[in-house]
């Protein structure tokens, strides 16, 4: 079966970190691009970083670029988006979604394939 699990999320202070993981099973993520995507209450789903699976090319939205790290571990089947000096803007419930091996589609999030449940990101004081 399909599967792709998003965990790592919590509650944490602004200017804290939190890192992500997405864990593959029932297929090899080695051929696909994987995207991390979030949404706040109310608002729309926004794309937040995507890595290749070609060459491992890295994309940021501008609201988080300098502040996360998406990185992929294959031989763990695992992507891992690491997140650092978060604000409570950061909070939000956090997707993991595959694509054919670019970030083409990304940050669109309609022409994504597999989808994860979501981990829920809170930064609070």
């Amino acid at each position: 079966q399909v599967q792709l699990v998003e965990s790592g999320g919590g509650l944490v202070q602004p200017g804290g970190s939190l890192r992500l993981s997405c864990a593959a099973s029932g297929f090899t993520l080695d051929y696909y691009a994987i995207g991390w995507f979030r949404q706040a209450p109310g608002k729309e789903r926004e794309g937040v970083s995507c890595i290749s699976s070609s060459d491992g090319s890295t994309y940021y939205a501008d609201s988080v670029k300098g502040r996360f790290t998406i990185s992929r571990d294959n031989a763990k089947n695992t992507v891992y988006l690491q997140m650092n000096s978060l604000t409570p803007e950061d909070t939000a419930v956090y997707y993991c979604a595959t694509e054919p091996e670019t970030c083409s589609s990304w940050p669109n999030y309609y022409g994504m394939d597999y989808w994860g449940k979501g981990t829920l990101v809170t930064v609070s004081s």
